[in-house]
């Protein structure tokens, strides 16, 4: 991110532009997938612009993950409130998903990917963070319906979300959202009193 002559140097955004550019290539190719040269490099930054910002690889990562997941949970919140009841927002969650399943991009959750590869501390932490939202997410729709025990059912939920995107990443993009969204509205009906 080279900076013409004249021009001021904006930390924030210049962090940012890092984070963005990260995200893709990381999710693509793994978070040990590259190393730190190539990612310079393919992120037009020196060494020390990427250590000055973030002190290391591991900051970068974190970063990076803690960005991702902040979208999804925004994408799939906003997905739901699209929708009227709750039956609506589950369909709406999991439309949302399938069509994210059928993008030639598409690699899995990059939160679960990461914890896989990367068994550190602090990425363990974000993906239990970045679970938690989805919890919470899930935990007002169920209350919003009814249920008998919001936390249960948001956790079977989020068991659904997570299974449909290991089955859509590993066997069969084509169906898992839908298969888990019945599944899900099966689970919501069943859940009131």
């Amino acid at each position: 991110m080279p900076v013409s002559k004249g021009s001021t140097i904006d930390p924030g955004r210049t962090r940012a532009a890092i984070v963005q550019a990260a995200t893709d290539l990381l999710y693509e190719r793994g978070l040990d997938g590259v190393g730190v040269a190539e990612l310079c490099s393919r992120l037009g930054v020196s060494k020390e612009t990427l250590y000055r910002h973030f002190g290391s690889k591991d900051g970068l990562v974190q970063a990076v993950l803690e960005a991702r997941s902040d979208r999804v949970i925004r994408w799939l919140t906003d997905a739901a409130a699209q929708a009227g009841d709750p039956a609506g927002r589950i369909t709406a969650l999991f439309d949302a998903l399938q069509g994210w399943y059928g993008e030639p991009a598409f690699r899995g959750c990059a939160l679960l990917n990461a914890a896989a590869q990367h068994h550190t501390d602090a990425v363990r932490s974000i993906t239990a963070r970045h679970l938690g939202r989805y919890v919470e997410l899930f935990t007002a729709i169920a209350e919003e319906a009814g249920a008998a025990d919001p936390a249960r059912l948001a956790r079977q939920l989020l068991i659904l979300v997570e299974g449909a995107t290991v089955v859509a990443d590993h066997h069969d993009p084509a169906h898992a959202g839908e298969h888990a969204r019945e599944a899900a509205l099966t689970l919501l009906a069943a859940a009131r009193p």
